[in-house]
């Protein structure tokens, strides 16, 4: 089976995002910037991940950029995943390196099926000011990244670019201080099905906390996401974990683990009680 997880404010969590708990005993540094550590995640939740890596294959799916996946070292030294799903679909890594042919096809598919970026950010553009955008990135080369200040953010206009933006093929989705602007064509749950012909092996579980996690989770056999995030405040219809924040992640690994268990039929088999 394949567990597919978003990592950001799911697996793992910044300095930022976790507030008072970070004086939490337990807490594991997994990610590195400039030596400092930048995002964390607790024992409990690194030892079931370890437990479910041994028994499935676990995918890392993220927006994250390749550069920026690979500050983590917990995937770089500890645990190392087969395959992981960067730029919310963009790129597939295989030990690692990039899939070159899943990268010239999604590039083709997108010059087909979408609108030119530069056209679509002449669209952003005309109602971003400094008053309310911070930075912007392009990101590999397929879609946006904006820091905002999003209680400065002009809601109504960007509700009109929303909308404007679906008939050139492009999706704007904002999560906490982040605004995406992302090619229809760029999908994780278009990366996972890649990576479920190839591998012969299903989805049988998803997770994640935003907007840009719904197409890998109703993908999946079963989803589950943490009492947090967009999806939450949205109340979309998933199996969610008992507790918010940090310790979200435990339980999510826990159900995992439960999956990667045959039971006497030889599958295993979610107990939601245990929810």
């Amino acid at each position: 089976m394949i567990f597919a997880s978003d990592l950001d404010q799911t697996l793992i969590y910044s300095q930022r995002s976790l507030g008072s708990t970070m004086k939490s005993s337990g807490l594991i540094p997994v990610e590195l910037k400039d030596g400092a550590p930048l995002s964390y995640m607790p024992e409990q939740a690194l030892e079931l991940l370890r437990e479910v890596a041994e028994r499935a294959t676990f995918v890392p799916v993220t927006t994250r950029t390749v550069e920026q996946y690979r500050r983590i070292h917990l995937f770089q030294e500890q645990i190392l995943p087969k395959y992981a799903v960067t730029s919310n679909g963009g790129n597939i890594l295989f030990d690692g390196v990039p899939d070159l042919e899943w990268n010239r096809n999604l590039h083709r598919s997108i010059r087909e099926t979408c609108s030119p970026a530069e056209d679509v950010y002449k669209i952003f553009r005309e109602f971003a000011t400094p008053e309310w955008v911070l930075d912007e990135r392009f990101c590999d080369e397929m879609f946006f990244a904006i820091r905002i200040e999003r209680e400065r953010m002009p809601q109504e206009q960007v509700i009109r670019a929303a909308e404007r933006l679906k008939a050139w093929g492009w999706g704007l989705s904002i999560q906490g201080r982040k605004l995406y602007l992302v090619p229809d064509a760029v999908s994780k749950s278009a990366a996972l099905a890649y990576l479920e012909e190839l591998s012969g092996k299903e989805v049988r579980l998803a997770s994640g906390d935003s907007l840009l996690d719904r197409s890998m989770l109703d993908h999946a056999r079963h989803s589950i996401i943490p009492r947090h995030g967009e999806l939450y405040r949205e109340q979309a219809e998933y199996l969610m974990t008992r507790v918010s924040g940090v310790f979200a992640a435990v339980e999510i690994l826990q159900l995992a683990f439960e999956l990667c268990i045959p039971n006497d039929r030889g599958t295993g088999k979610i107990r939601h009680d245990n929810l």
